[in-house]
């Protein structure tokens, strides 16, 4: 049994893992911004939740205080992100710090699992795929430099941790389509079902042999494709004319990645890109009806 914080805990992920977790006998203590939704998660045996705020030193403390595992996934995201650098550096990197100096006031033993991002890669149009783990780090946008950031504080600590830079996440919904979608026309790309980003988290916590590794967390080799074919295959699901697509004037970090340490540690892929089109297709079906 392990004890495990999950920052972001009252979101769709953190409650996924939250469930998840505690299925297998393990005690979870959520952690949230008091104004979050917390009803999902309430009366769940082996659920503690905590609400405070990431950027809170005492709270973050208290929060850490008896865990094996920190499964950090607070933080502002894209769009919002790029809104107001100084509030997202105060989340994603305060709060990264905060949780880092708890680790380590705590006598430093217990692992944190960030959830970063491909976007710290930047721009890697011209180069030859897939993007390894030890390709140099130049985001394009806040949220990217704040995931650097972040990565850099934990490596700095020498907490044991686990980095898993995690590709662009899709669910397989009725949804309005991105207006750009986050790739020019012709640009490599790979994104990941959100169920195997949450085994992919899962199997960190589980298996101690991804302790001090960093992964790339992407669909797998089905997934890769350019921006337009997977544009294209969306569109006709959705009978949305192609000519309505619209797509980003400069590239953006999108591209292919290897993951095949990250597999062979974690074995999450479990969605073939054909599958997602399937359960896509179900899912407007329903929704429709």
């Amino acid at each position: 049994m392990k004890r495990v914080l999950i920052t972001g805990g009252a979101g769709s992920v953190g409650r996924e893992l939250t469930s998840a977790l505690v299925r297998k006998g393990d005690q979870v203590r959520a952690f949230d911004l008091p104004i979050c939704d917390f009803s999902a998660l309430e009366g769940l045996e082996g659920v503690e939740i905590v609400k405070g705020d990431i950027t809170d030193v005492d709270t973050v403390r208290a929060a850490v205080q008896g865990m094996d595992i920190v499964l950090h996934l607070a933080a502002l995201l894209p769009p919002v992100s790029e809104r107001n650098r100084e509030k997202t550096f105060a989340v994603n990197v305060g709060g990264t710090r905060n949780l880092v100096e708890a680790i380590k006031g705590g006598g430093g033993q217990s692992r944190i699992i960030f959830s970063t991002s491909v976007a710290t890669y930047g721009n890697t149009m011209a180069e030859e795929p897939p993007v390894r783990v030890n390709h140099p780090q130049s985001a394009i946008d806040i949220y990217g430099e704040s995931k650097i950031e972040g990565e850099r504080l934990i490596l700095a600590s020498r907490v044991p941790y686990t980095i898993l830079r995690i590709s662009g996440i899709v669910i397989p919904a009725l949804l309005d389509p991105p207006d750009p979608w986050p790739f020019v026309r012709d640009q490599r790309m790979e994104f990941i079902n959100r169920t195997d980003v949450i085994k992919a988290l899962l199997a960190s916590v589980q298996r101690e042999e991804a302790t001090n590794k960093i992964l790339n967390i992407a669909g797998g080799e089905s997934w890769q494709m350019l921006g337009h074919e997977y544009v294209e295959k969306i569109f006709r699901l959705l009978d949305v004319p192609i000519e309505e697509a619209s797509y980003r004037d400069s590239p953006g970090w999108c591209d292919w990645y290897d993951t095949a340490e990250s597999q062979a540690l974690l074995d999450y892929q479990q969605t073939l890109f054909p599958q997602f089109l399937k359960l896509l297709e179900e899912a407007i079906e329903e929704a429709l009806a």
